[in-house]
């Protein structure tokens, strides 16, 4: 299985891809399971759980959650989970709902994760090694960091787009597994590294767009205070 854990859809404040158009997409690129990781909410991650319900595409729901120290994915989970909590408590979140906690991006330029990983190295559920779209040497940095502390690692496009979904993925081993059995084989280190980053002109395109969508969703809500 090719598993790209680290989409976005419209329901981010920083994306207009829907989860239609991000389900067609992995489905046209042979892409079998991708979890949907929109900031703050899980409306998303469900809407594309329902439209896939018929298809050959497993969809992991989950959420991007800005601890206190730096963002945390959590994978396989159905409720929102607070912002700004530590990130321990949030991690104690995503584990009691039955999720996986993962650090994305860990050290991305200007997307780094800002905690002490001495403190959450031995109750994290893994690190992202391969995100298609972060600038500077992060990915190796993940990736070395990951392998020094004999950590599972996961990939993902972080999509925020369809013209991203399935840059970065997970080769898994097996065909139709279940959400419980990808987990099982990440954390048992079965699996390898997919895809790769996009290019430096593709980036400065894709982050400059989210800017301008992340810059009208905000003028949006002010608005709507007045």
């Amino acid at each position: 299985m090719k598993a790209d854990l680290h989409v976005h859809t419209s329901y981010s404040y920083d994306s207009l891809a829907s989860p239609r158009e991000m389900v067609q997409a992995a489905l046209q690129r042979g892409i079998d399971c991708i979890a949907i990781c929109d900031h703050q909410t899980i409306k998303g991650a469900l809407e594309a759980v329902r439209l896939a319900s018929d298809k050959p595409i497993l969809i992991i729901p989950g959420i991007e959650i800005k601890s206190r120290e730096g963002d945390i994915l959590g994978l396989n989970v159905k409720k929102t989970i607070p912002n700004h909590l530590s990130v321990q408590e949030t991690i104690r979140e995503i584990k009691t709902v039955g999720g996986m906690a993962i650090i994305p991006h860990p050290f991305g330029f200007n997307c780094s994760f800002g905690g002490d990983f001495k403190k959450i190295i031995s109750i994290i559920d893994g690190i992202e090694v391969l995100n298609a779209t972060i600038f500077g040497a992060g990915n190796k940095k993940a990736l070395s960091f990951a392998q020094k502390h004999n950590l599972p690692m996961t990939a993902g496009s972080d999509a925020h787009s369809s013209r991203f979904l399935g840059k970065a993925y997970l080769e898994i081993p097996g065909q139709g597994l279940s959400i419980n059995e990808i987990f099982e084989k990440i954390k048992n280190k079965d699996v390898k590294i997919g895809g790769g980053e996009a290019n430096l002109l593709e980036k400065i395109i894709d982050h400059s767009i989210r800017n301008i969508i992340k810059t009208k969703s905000y003028v949006s809500r002010e608005k709507r205070k007045i």
